[in-house]
């Protein structure tokens, strides 16, 4: 049988805590969106759309403004469905 000669390409290779980052753009401006796997979250979080926490264990989105650099300040932690419905509703207020 003859020898096939592979080529290896190296792939990265994601871990279970890594994460993909993307830009949107949209009405409300330009954002980095990062998504967050459940085994890379051990701390809770408030989701600025529904006003629900986002516990330890729960894959979600951090999202910050493009002309940020990422600034600690700015980054929001929201739930995927809360951050796809951001420009059909408005964030829920605390009372």
């Amino acid at each position: 049988m003859p020898r096939r000669n592979r080529i290896k390409r190296e792939e990265p290779r994601l871990s279970g805590s890594a994460s993909l980052q993307r830009s949107e753009s949209g009405p409300d401006g330009e954002w980095h969106v990062r998504n967050v796997s459940g085994t890379a979250t051990t701390k809770t979080y408030r989701c600025p759309g529904c006003d629900h926490e986002i516990r330890p264990g729960t894959p979600h989105v951090v999202t910050w403004p493009a002309d940020d650099y990422g600034s600690v300040e700015e980054r929001r932690h929201w739930h995927r469905a809360c951050w796809d419905a951001r420009l059909r509703r408005r964030p829920t207020r605390r009372a």
